[in-house]
C-alpha cells in the first residue's frame, strides 16, 4: 500500500484573513507546498475542521475528523508572496497518547519516534508520524490537563500548524507587528517564530526554517 500522504487540511478561516498576510488565496484554498488549505469561513468552533489522506486504510484516527482522497500527488506548489514554501508539521493533541498511536497506525500511518520528553509548553510525550514530506505531531496532554478536561476517554483533536519559510526573518518584518520575535526552535539548527492573536487566524501558525531530522530520516 502507498505511503500515506496529506492532500488538503480544512481550517474554519476566512480567505480574506490569509490573503491579509500574504498568502496567495485562489478561491478558497491556498497551496502550500503539495498540501491544499481549504478555507471554509469562520466557523463556531473554529480550529482545523478535518483533513483527506491518500494511502490509508481506514479512516477512524481516534477522533481526528479524516476522509480518503483519490487526488495524485501534486507537485510542489510555488513559493507564498511572504515567504511560505511548505508545511512542516501539523500538530494533534491527544489525552491518551497510546491509543491515538495504536489507531494511527492501524490505519496505516507511519510512526517515526516518540519523544518522552516534555516541550518547552510543558506537554510530557509527543509522537511523530511521517506523511510523506510533512509530519503529524501528537502531543499527549499533561495529566492536570487530562483531569480537568472531564478524563482520557475524549478524542484526539487537531490543534495548529507548522510551516517552513525560505528565510524567516524576511517573512518576519514582512508580517510585523502579527508575528513574535524569532528564537531557537526545539529541533538543533532551527528557529521558530509564532503568529500573534492580531494575525486573526483561527488556528495557532508557528513559522520555521528550514531543516531535516531524525522524524523524517
Amino acid at each position: 500500500m502507498p505511503a500515506a500522504t496529506i492532500d488538503e487540511l480544512t481550517v474554519a478561516d476566512e480567505p480574506a484573513a490569509w490573503a491579509e498576510l500574504g498568502f496567495a488565496v485562489s478561491g478558497e484554498d491556498v497551496r502550500i507546498g503539495r498540501v491544499r488549505l481549504r478555507l471554509a469561513g469562520a466557523r463556531e468552533h473554529d480550529g482545523i475542521i478535518g483533513w483527506t489522506l491518500r494511502g490509508i486504510r481506514a479512516t477512524d484516527l481516534d477522533g481526528l475528523p479524516t476522509a480518503r482522497s483519490s487526488r495524485a500527488l501534486p507537485e510542489p506548489a510555488a513559493p507564498q508572496p511572504n515567504g511560505v514554501v511548505a508545511v512542516d508539521h501539523v500538530v494533534a493533541i491527544s489525552p491518551a497518547l497510546e491509543r491515538t498511536v495504536d489507531a494511527l497506525q492501524a490505519a496505516g500511518l507511519d510512526l517515526r519516534r516518540v519523544r518522552e520528553e516534555p516541550t518547552p509548553a510543558g506537554a510530557p510525550r509527543q509522537a511523530f508520524f511521517r506523511l510523506g514530506e510533512e509530519i503529524l505531531e501528537v502531543i499527549q496532554e499533561p495529566d492536570e490537563v487530562v483531569m480537568r478536561g472531564g478524563g482520557a476517554d475524549r478524542p484526539t483533536r487537531f490543534w495548529g500548524l507548522a510551516l517552513t519559510v525560505a528565510d524567516l526573518d524576511e517573512t518576519v518584518a514582512r508580517l510585523g507587528e502579527h508575528a513574535g520575535a524569532p528564537r531557537d526552535a526545539v529541533q538543533p539548527g532551527r528557529r521558530i517564530a509564532t503568529l500573534r492573536r492580531s494575525a486573526g487566524l483561527a488556528i495557532p501558525i508557528a513559522l520555521m526554517t528550514p531543516g531535516r531530522d531524525e522524524v523524517r530520516a
